[in-house]
């Protein structure tokens, strides 16, 4: 046998040497838990399409903000159920809207955790949809277009409102062109030149947001979001809007889905030199609880490797609904 015999194993051969020569590793630094809240009172009602996962009234919700406290998670990004619904989603942007009275609290109980503020109308208005919409009947069937200019006051409405409330992070979700830019302007106009935009800059018209729909009431009332979010098949112009966002004032760029999607991770990580943060959503949660419960997979193995795959792609920030589970994972494998 020829010389030298090239040996990759020798760095393999223990537990010790792997660990020496990780080129990447996942803290629970790296993580983001996204929560649901709601009105009442007592309330902590299991998410069945999402098991594990809770809406929470605000008399409740301290239980679970201590709790990711407690596992050194350093930001939550907040969902909201309103009481009430109408056409422009009034309620996303109120003073005493479900969001901000949430990001007044955690404030007072932790004041050094990160809150997130997911800046939309799709779970405000009775249509579903994630901004304003003309609509009219066709043949016996309500239909209509999303107004994107329209849409931008409201969002902007929206943004303050939550900055104000104390939120750390501004995170629009909305797919409306302009965004990032108008809600950058609102945002200094009203005195938060401080406040940082986490933009959904690539958001994916999914069937990966399934179980999210129950879980926020968002599921659009007629039509789908396909011309506001983005074509599954193209990737290219991942790297289109991503710039326009940069260009805009985005602080940091996300990509959302996460597990189907992770060449656009690794393109936009090669591309911009931002903060890029991977949505791990909801139907890639689902699966694999679903998986488990059956006794197909190894949920802990599982969920680590997926999200180990995410940060190796390049994000920096992961936003996911197995944040508490992977960081008590973390944690018992140091002890």
């Amino acid at each position: 046998m020829t010389f030298p015999i090239v040996r990759h194993r020798r760095l393999r051969q223990s537990a010790a040497i792997r660990g020496m020569v990780r080129e990447t590793v996942i803290m629970a630094d790296d993580f983001v838990q996204p929560i649901f809240v709601t009105y009442g009172s007592n309330v902590k009602n299991e998410i069945s399409s999402m098991p594990g996962v809770f809406h929470f009234s605000l008399d409740r919700l301290q239980e679970e903000v201590k709790e990711i406290v407690d596992l050194g998670i350093p930001a939550v990004l907040l969902f909201g159920i309103p009481e009430q619904k109408d056409s422009v989603g009034t309620s996303a942007f109120v003073e005493t809207g479900i969001v901000q009275e949430a990001t007044r609290l955690i404030k007072s109980w932790y004041p050094d955790l990160l809150v997130v503020a997911d800046t939309c109308l799709c779970e405000f208005t009775d249509h579903g949809h994630c901004g304003m919409v003309h609509t009219i009947e066709r043949d016996g069937h309500v239909c209509g277009d999303v107004l994107n200019d329209e849409s931008l006051e409201l969002l902007v409405k929206t943004a303050v409102s939550q900055a104000q409330a104390g939120a750390d992070i501004i995170a629009p979700s909305n797919m409306m062109d302009g965004f990032v830019q108008a809600i950058r302007h609102g945002l200094d106009e009203a005195g938060y030149t401080h406040v940082p935009i986490m933009s959904y800059s690539v958001k994916y018209a999914s069937a990966f947001y399934g179980p999210f729909r129950e879980a926020a009431d968002s599921a659009p009332q007629f039509g789908d979001r396909k011309t506001y979010q983005m074509d599954p098949a193209n990737a290219r112009e991942a790297l289109r809007e991503a710039e326009t966002d940069v260009l805009e004032g985005a602080d940091m760029l996300m990509v959302k889905p996460a597990l189907a999607y992770m060449d656009v991770i690794r393109m936009l990580r090669d591309e911009f030199d931002l903060p890029i943060v991977a949505y791990n959503v909801s139907g890639e949660y689902s699966m694999v609880k679903a998986a488990a419960q059956q006794g197909w997979i190894n949920e802990r193995a599982i969920v680590s490797e997926m999200l180990l795959g995410m940060k190796r792609a390049g994000a920096d920030i992961i936003i996911t609904y197995f944040a508490k589970d992977a960081a008590r994972w973390l944690r018992e494998g140091r002890n």
